[in-house]
């Protein structure tokens, strides 16, 4: 079953001395969230931006892909700490993005989680969707 999932904003301005308001989630799960352009291609200042909410989103995605793949592998992690890293350069757009995890999956060598990892990180939906990003790299290690 396909699921629908929404968002909005209303912007007020010009691009660069104007800002915006990406309104309450539906779901309620955030919002409502300010944005401006010196928050996105300068200094946060306590507001977000596009790639902050999809590096939330990526890392996310990238977590639920890994768990699954080693479930199913029959090594289901007992914890998973991921991070997404997106790098914009105004001008160019989104030019880097990098996801790192670190692992506890007890049955698993060290190839075993990368080969995991190498798979989600190439075939969670948010990554698929952020397939024309150029360079991409993955830090997967197994916890000590």
């Amino acid at each position: 079953m396909a699921t629908d999932r929404s968002a909005s904003a209303v912007w007020q301005g010009d691009l660069i001395n104007g800002s915006g308001t990406i309104a309450q989630a539906p779901s309620g799960a955030f919002g409502p969230l300010d944005v401006s352009w010196s928050s996105r291609a300068e200094e946060p200042n306590g507001k977000t931006s596009p790639e902050e909410l999809i590096a939330a989103a990526w890392t996310s995605c990238f977590a639920m892909a890994l768990a699954n793949g080693l479930a199913k592998g029959g090594n289901p992690p007992e914890k998973l700490e991921t991070s997404a890293t997106v790098t914009f350069q105004p001008g160019e757009g989104i030019i880097r993005g990098a996801l790192t995890v670190r692992g506890t999956v007890p049955g698993l060598d060290d190839d075993g989680f990368r080969a995991a990892a190498e798979d989600a990180k190439e075939n969670c939906p948010v990554s698929i969707a952020l397939s024309g990003i150029p360079d991409v790299s993955l830090d997967a290690r197994l916890s000590s």
